[in-house]
Formats: C-alpha cells, sequence, structure tokens
C-alpha cells in the first residue's frame, strides 16, 4: 500500500515537472519566434543568427554532463533544476533592455546556462518517477509544448498589437518567475551517493550508450536552429505585416503537432521499441528539411512546419528515453548530462554552418540538414543491427 502511494506520489513528479516546464516555455516560446527578428532588428544577419543560435545551446550543453554528474554524486536533483529556472528567468529579464545584437548574444547564451544547469537532474527524475519512461518523456514533452504553443500565441497577439518587441520579452521573463512556484511541490528523487570521479563515471557508460551519443550528435548537425526555418519564412513574405506575423504563426502550428504527437509517440516506443521509431523521426527529418530547400509557398510551408512539429515529437522525448533505457540507475543523470553536452556541443557548428551557408543559397542550408539527417538513419540502423546480433 505504501509502495502504491510512494509510486503514485512519484507519477506526480512528471506532471509537476510538465507544469513547470509548460509555464517556463510560455515564456520562453513567447521569446523564440520573435528573436530572429529582434537580432535583425539590432543589426544581426544569418551568421549573428548562426552563432546566437548554436551558443544558446552550446553554452548551457558544457554544464549539462558536469550537472549530471554532480547531481549523481551527491544524490540530489532539486537543487540543480530550481537554480536553472531561476537563472533563465534572470537572464530573459535582462534581455528585453538589449540594445545591440551582442546583448542578445551575452544574455540569450547565459539564459541557456540555466537549462544546462537543470536538465539532465530533471530528466532523471522523470527516469526515475515512472517505469513506462517512453511514456513519462512524452507527457513531460506534451506539456512543455503545451506552454509553448499558448507562448507564441501571446506573442502573436502582442505583435498584432503592435507591441515592441522588448516588451515582448519583458513581459514573458515576468511569466517565467511563475515556473518556480510548481517546483516546490516536486519530490526529491534521492539517489545514492556515487564516489567515483567524472572521468571514471564516463568511463563506466554502457558501451551502446557511448555508441548512441556518437549517432544523435550527428543527427545535431543536422538539426540546425529553428531560426533558419523561421528566418526562411520571413524572407519569402516580402509585404511587411506578413513578414511578422507569419513566422509567428506557422512556429504555433509546429508547435501544436508537436504536443499533440509526443505523447502518442512516446507509448509507441514503449510498445514496439524506441530503435524504430527513433530511426523513422531521423528519416522524416531528412525529408521535411529537404522540403524547406525547395518549396516556398504558404501550402508548402503549413505542411513543412506540421511535419517538422512531428519529427520533434517523435525525436526529442524518445531519444532521452533512449538513453534512460541504455544507463544504469546509478549514472543514469551523468549518462543523460553526456547526451545533452555532446548534442548541445554539436549545436554551435551546425549552426555556423548552416548560416555560412545561407549567404551562399538558403537552399544549401537546408540541403546540408537533410542529408547529414540521412546519414544518421543510416549509422542509427547500423548501431541497431550489431547490438541485436
Amino acid at each position: 500500500m505504501n509502495k502504491t502511494v510512494k509510486n503514485g506520489n512519484l507519477k506526480q513528479n512528471v506532471i509537476l515537472l510538465g507544469i513547470v516546464s509548460s509555464l517556463n516555455d510560455l515564456s520562453s516560446e513567447m521569446i523564440l519566434p520573435i528573436l530572429p527578428k529582434f537580432i535583425t532588428m539590432l543589426g544581426g544577419g544569418s551568421l549573428a543568427i548562426g552563432l546566437i543560435g548554436g551558443l544558446m545551446e552550446s553554452i548551457s550543453s558544457i554544464l549539462k554532463v558536469f550537472c549530471g554528474y554532480l547531481s549523481d554524486k551527491t544524490g540530489k536533483r532539486k537543487i540543480f533544476v530550481f537554480s536553472g529556472y531561476l537563472n533563465s528567468s534572470i537572464f530573459k529579464l535582462m534581455l528585453s533592455f538589449s540594445k545591440a545584437w551582442q546583448h542578445v548574444l551575452i544574455f540569450m547564451s547565459f539564459e541557456r546556462v540555466g537549462k544546462g544547469l537543470r536538465t539532465a537532474p530533471r530528466d532523471a527524475i522523470i527516469a526515475d518517477s515512472m517505469s513506462e519512461r517512453g511514456k513519462g518523456f512524452g507527457i513531460h514533452r506534451s506539456l512543455d509544448t503545451l506552454g509553448a504553443i499558448f507562448g507564441s500565441l501571446f506573442a502573436f497577439i502582442l505583435l498584432w498589437y503592435s507591441f515592441k518587441l522588448n516588451l515582448i520579452i519583458l513581459i514573458a521573463a515576468i511569466v517565467s518567475f511563475f515556473s518556480l512556484i510548481p517546483l516546490s511541490h516536486v519530490r526529491e528523487v534521492k539517489g545514492k551517493k556515487q564516489d567515483v570521479s567524472l572521468n571514471v563515471g564516463l568511463k563506466m557508460l554502457p558501451k551502446q550508450l557511448k555508441f548512441f551519443i556518437i549517432i544523435s550528435a550527428i543527427f545535431a548537425l543536422a538539426n540546425f536552429s529553428y531560426m533558419f526555418f523561421l528566418l526562411k519564412v520571413q524572407e519569402s513574405f516580402l509585404d511587411g505585416s506578413y513578414k511578422d506575423i507569419m513566422p509567428v504563426l506557422l512556429y504555433v502550428l509546429f508547435n501544436v503537432f508537436y504536443a499533440a504527437f509526443a505523447i502518442p509517440f512516446g507509448i509507441l516506443s514503449d510498445r514496439i521499441g524506441r530503435d524504430k521509431v527513433i530511426a523513422f523521426g531521423y528519416l522524416m527529418f531528412s525529408v521535411t528539411t529537404l522540403g524547406f530547400a525547395f518549396f516556398n509557398s504558404m501550402l508548402a510551408f503549413i505542411i513543412l512546419f506540421a511535419l517538422y512539429g512531428i519529427v520533434f515529437a517523435i525525436v526529442d522525448g524518445n531519444q532521452r528515453a533512449f538513453v534512460s533505457d541504455l544507463s544504469t540507475k546509478e549514472l543514469r543523470a551523468t549518462a543523460l548530462g553526456t547526451y545533452h553536452t555532446t548534442v548541445g556541443l554539436l549545436a554551435l557548428p551546425s549552426s555556423l554552418i548552416a548560416g555560412v551557408l545561407w549567404q551562399i543559397s538558403p537552399k544549401l542550408t537546408f540541403i546540408f540538414g537533410s542529408l547529414f539527417g540521412f546519414v544518421s538513419v543510416i549509422l542509427f540502423t547500423i548501431f541497431i543491427q550489431h547490438f541485436k546480433n
């Protein structure tokens, strides 16, 4: 009976962390769809967008493996999660006072440090709170993305009523502080303190996990910043009003499909195997990105952004669940941190390459993503066949 109650309380962690992420993402997604416009308004071009988009992930990712390791070493999770969300809220507030694109570079990079602090320990809490990890991560990603939908819709409404971009960011920063409230009700899932160095901990990660992290890193090289997808739309519409509004509306569509399919694909991966679902997601990404290279009509953008959302629903949560499956409980946060760090560090060269190719031709940027996405499918298929045999 006590065990049932305990398990029920732990499952509530997934819902509560989902609500925390939902509120935080409501704030973040008020900012993200207008960020390319904000950068260009402050004098930045495609290289500045690539640099900011890459650093947003890469700088935070340097911390993910260390915070994951420290979480395992101390047996504590919640303090890292709280510190991460608080840090992000503070730097969103500072972002609203930016006067040059270099300010955006600094503040968004430090805002993402908060993500580095919280991600691996938070994912470890989710993994330890539910036995059906695909479903657990699917629930979390779905609630997270539900906040993203309302955030981007809110950004659209404020744009419609001609709010200045700085003011929209300021409102978003205030909202982000409310995400700390439900976090206080999350139950700490304490593990045993691990008396092991980071170097030894990394060496103890299973061989299959190390190979999968390498493959997911190659996919990360293909998966450049979302801002280039929005920039493609922005540059496809010459009319001023559509130029500002359409990227935000299509970003809403992306998040709607992401939220709608995250749980179903998480449950599907629990039933038929995460390897099949992830391979399909990589393939869909390759096809979708290729579509962005060759199509420019409104109908094409609607279809492609819907597919882009489904791809994230397939890949994002299931990759995390797969890492959790392949790791041991004692080093789960270290494994998740290693995964997030490796994938995040590749975001910088990925987005910089995308920015350089964009200056030659936007079409080349998306062909680059499609090519490396297809390479990921091949390597992942080989990986699965090797370890099954």
